[in-house]
């Protein structure tokens, strides 16, 4: 269909979900050719897009482990631990799950992962740059990389199987003393530390500032937006309808780009993919004058990330494993500022209460992102689990070929959602 021929609120795609996966999506359909409708029932990049940790990710080659060693095995029943933090009923009803996902982020299982995300990996920062620059969104970004620091030697050496990795996929890394750890971050207070600064990854200073400059730039292309429920989406002779606001509209193809909120529209059509939530917490504090960070500093041990942005320095917090929608944990943010603390002054808070968001996470801790197997003119971009900032633009990009018939720029076969089927 044309744009010229197409009638009113009738479109190529439609796609559900406006974070960062959702608009990138959009994006480049739209740059492909195709009429494009975007849908969220809030500001795009209202969810886990606006609360993550800003960073572009060039490293990560192992998928996050399940923790295994007794003394942090304690740490985390005893809610102790800042990377972790459980709801027992949770916790019970994902143990199937998270047996799946321990089994798929150790062995040989961490080699298929890593061939599988370096193709995207090597591109991610590009492709991030390239959406801002047409969009405007470039003054968030900046160079320098981000900071993994270790306060142990031992947990040092169990992270270089990901350095590993680097060296093998052509990713420039150092490895730091402590003295070079202050000289590069002279804030940070401890005296014994180790640290890997991933040179080769960028950050923003405002993740959903960001995603609303993307989303303004598909717009100012003649892009269309719609507020709606995603939920009462509808297939009716292979055409997909959705009542919005503003109005009914319809499409030949839909994407389920909602993160979280994806099983919510695939299970009333049939479809079953193991979709876990990881929920996570950040918030903003204000450092005493001449403190500060130059970039994002990611505490490996106590699971916390700390990111420079124009709201301060931004806390973000390890994984809580408790239902979706259930209320907020006070003591997770209270726990990740207190182990913060002894790294970095974080000084005043500047929120009253924390953000709170959710990460969809599959077992393989790989997005799902190609054609359903069920129906016809259903497209899957979701559960990109603690990479949806990172990846969004170029799994955008890769779903937009795949959906225009071209040949993608990465082999997406390593993304299908018929690795799930039963």
């Amino acid at each position: 269909m044309t744009k010229q021929a197409r009638k009113p609120n009738t479109f190529d795609v439609m796609v559900l979900g406006a974070g960062i996966v959702g608009v990138s999506t959009a994006i480049h359909l739209h740059r492909l050719g195709l009429d494009v409708a975007l849908v969220d029932w809030k500001h795009p990049g209202g969810e886990a897009s606006f609360g993550n940790a800003g960073i572009v990710q060039r490293n990560g080659f192992t998928p996050h482990a399940v923790p295994t060693h007794p003394q942090q095995l304690l740490g985390i029943f005893l809610k102790q631990s800042s990377a972790v933090s459980y709801d027992l009923a949770t916790l019970v009803r994902l143990f199937p799950w998270l047996r799946r996902y321990h089994l798929a982020s150790s062995g040989e299982s961490v080699e298929h992962y890593a061939k599988t995300v370096a193709p995207l990996r090597a591109l991610v920062v590009q492709e991030h740059l390239d959406l801002a620059r047409s969009t405007i969104a470039d003054r968030f970004y900046r160079t320098g990389g981000w900071l993994h620091v270790y306060r142990s030697r031992s947990s040092f050496k169990e992270s270089e199987i990901e350095r590993y990795y680097a060296r093998v996929f052509g990713v420039d890394y150092q490895e730091l003393a402590s003295s070079d750890v202050t000289k590069l971050e002279p804030g940070l207070k401890l005296p014994d530390l180790n640290a890997v600064h991933w040179t080769e990854s960028c950050s923003v200073s405002n993740p959903g500032a960001v995603v609303d400059a993307f989303w303004r730039g598909y717009v100012q292309e003649g892009g269309a937006y719609f507020r709606g429920d995603a939920r009462k989406v509808q297939n009716q002779r292979g055409s997909w309808s959705l009542e919005c606001e503003r109005g009914a509209i319809s499409a030949k193809n839909a994407v389920i780009a909602l993160g979280s909120w994806s099983m919510d529209v695939l299970s009333k059509l049939g479809e079953t993919y193991p979709l876990a939530v990881k929920r996570g917490y950040h918030m903003h504090f204000q450092p005493q004058a001449g403190v500060s960070l130059s970039r994002p500093v990611v505490d490996v041990e106590n699971g916390f990330a700390m990111t420079p942005t124009e709201k301060g320095i931004r806390l973000t917090t390890g994984v809580e494993l408790a239902e979706r929608d259930a209320p907020s944990n006070p003591n997770v943010i209270k726990l990740a500022r207190r182990r913060a603390e002894e790294l970095f002054p974080l000084g005043k808070a500047l929120q009253d209460e924390p953000w709170l968001g959710s990460r969809p996470c599959l077992p393989d801790s790989l997005p799902i992102v190609g054609a359903s197997p069920k129906h016809k003119g259903l497209w899957f971009n979701f559960g990109h689990a603690h990479d949806g900032f990172t990846f969004g633009p170029v799994t955008g990009r890769v779903l937009a070929e795949l959906i225009s018939n071209k040949t993608p720029i990465v082999d997406p076969s390593g993304l299908s959602p018929t690795r799930f089927a039963v």
